[in-house]
């Protein structure tokens, strides 16, 4: 098995436990928190899907989907088109109101856009330094454990939310 193997799969299995968790919900149930603190299942949806777009595409060189191809004009929230959600406020979270299919339109344009990118991912290519912000400096290898990981507690909260809203 190769390395990229091993990272498209972690991406498929957060991919199902999005659809398992999304589908079905009508905008009330994905808006709702379970307190007035929490994260809604839209949010969470939304925010894991920006940070791995943002990540990846930073880290691959090319063109946010979410501006490339008219997500942040579809989704139509009230924040800048860079906005990853990272920080945001109970009212900031408040304001993601989205539908099943804009969640999952959205995240499955990033998933099949990180899926070409995983593809190009070799063993050697790991060790590249994609962000120098940070000591030490990150490379694509820990990059893209950081963003499956993300993706993955996030998955798992809105799964949880979606069980306490039941």
């Amino acid at each position: 098995m190769k390395t990229s193997d091993v990272l498209l799969d972690a991406h498929s299995r957060v991919q199902e436990v999005l659809h398992d968790v999304v589908t079905g919900l009508d905008d009330k149930t994905l808006a709702t928190r379970p307190n007035d603190t929490a994260n809604s299942i839209a949010w969470l949806v939304w925010h894991l899907t920006r940070v791995q777009d943002d990540h990846l595409a930073d880290a691959g060189g090319y063109e946010q989907v979410h501006t490339a191809d008219g997500w942040y004009e579809r989704l139509g929230l009230p924040f800048d088109a860079a906005d990853t959600g990272y920080g945001h406020s109970a009212d900031q979270v408040a304001a993601v109101k989205l539908s099943a299919d804009q969640l999952l339109g959205y995240y499955d344009a990033v998933h099949a856009r990180t899926v070409e990118f995983l593809r190009t991912v070799t063993d050697e290519g790991l060790d590249r330094i994609v962000d120098r912000r940070w000591n030490p400096p990150v490379s694509l290898g820990v990059r893209l454990v950081s963003v499956i990981d993300d993706c993955a507690q996030h998955a798992g909260q809105a799964a949880y939310a979606k069980g306490l809203l039941s």
